[in-house]
Parts: structure tokens; sequence; C-alpha cells
């Protein structure tokens, strides 16, 4: 990994949406990765939930994280593909204000070079209040490549929400 974040004062929360890893059938090995990402740019991890694939508790929690001070972007994990107990996305677009296509159109498109089935996620990004939410897939190096994709310019949006800086 080698991500060149820039804003020290990134700070996100991590919510996994895994019946499994909820359970305690299976390690969760995809929050590790994002957690990497946003500690190697000097960022901090302000909560780290892991839930099963249910609509309402997705929403709960999203609105939860997305109230609290210090969390700026949330990174969720899961759910994002065909699968009938896949609704990460619909439960995000019920939180979501602004919607930021952008990051999932980046996200499929570079990683589209590692497998075309990249094109079959359904993830979404958008903007609940002062907070980015950004659905990543599952399996931890799909959410490595995402993350390689976006990582870079994601503190350019968190500046214009935190009022850093406008936009041109």
């Amino acid at each position: 990994m080698t991500s060149t974040l820039r804003s020290e004062s990134m700070n996100a929360a991590i919510l996994i949406m895994s019946d499994k890893s909820s359970s305690g059938e299976r390690e969760d090995a995809s929050g590790p990765v994002i957690e990497n990402f946003v500690g190697e740019g000097g960022g901090e991890i302000k909560e780290y939930r892991i839930i099963p694939d249910d609509y309402d508790r997705i929403v709960k929690e999203l609105n939860e994280l997305s109230e609290i001070d210090d969390v700026e972007i949330i990174f969720t994990s899961g759910g994002t593909g065909f699968a009938p107990r896949d609704i990460t996305p619909e439960a995000t677009s019920e939180v979501i204000e602004k919607e930021v296509p952008g990051l999932p159109e980046k996200m499929r498109a570079d990683t589209s070079k590692f497998t075309e089935l990249t094109y079959l996620s359904r993830a979404k990004a958008g903007i609940k209040g002062d907070c980015l939410i950004v659905n990543l897939p599952g399996k931890p190096e799909a959410v490595e490549q995402c993350l390689e994709s976006v990582i870079d310019i994601i503190p350019h949006g968190l500046d214009i929400l935190r009022g850093s800086i406008t936009e041109h």
C-alpha cells in the first residue's frame, strides 16, 4: 500500500456488513485493510463496528456514526454485490443527503484492470451532513484496490466539507 493521504485529521469509522463476521463464524479481514490505509496517512479510526446484513441496522449505524463529531468519513465494507442479503447500497441511499457518484465510478474503472467483475459492484458514496460515506466491497483484496484508487482524492473532498477550502 502506498497511500499519500494528505489530511492529518482524517477521522474515520469502519462499518463492516457480514453475517458471518458479526456472529463470530469468520474473522473480519477487510477492516484491517481500511485501518492500514487510514493509519498510513496519519488518520485515526474512531469507531469500528461489525454488524449483520440487516437493512434497518445498517441505516441505524450509518446515521449514528455520521453524527459523531470527529468522524469525517465512514468506510463500509460488504453487501455491495448481487446476493439477496447485499443491501448496503440501498441502506446508504436512505441515509445520504447528496450522492457522490464519482468515487464508486473511479473505483470500478480503476479496479477493472484486475477483473471485469468489478462492474457488478453496486457500491455508493454520498454525504450526510459533514460526513462522507463510501461503500467498499467485502473482499480484502478488492478493498485495497478500491482504496488505492480514491484515497488521494478523498482529503480534498473532506477539506471542502470542513470548510477549509472552497471549490473552484
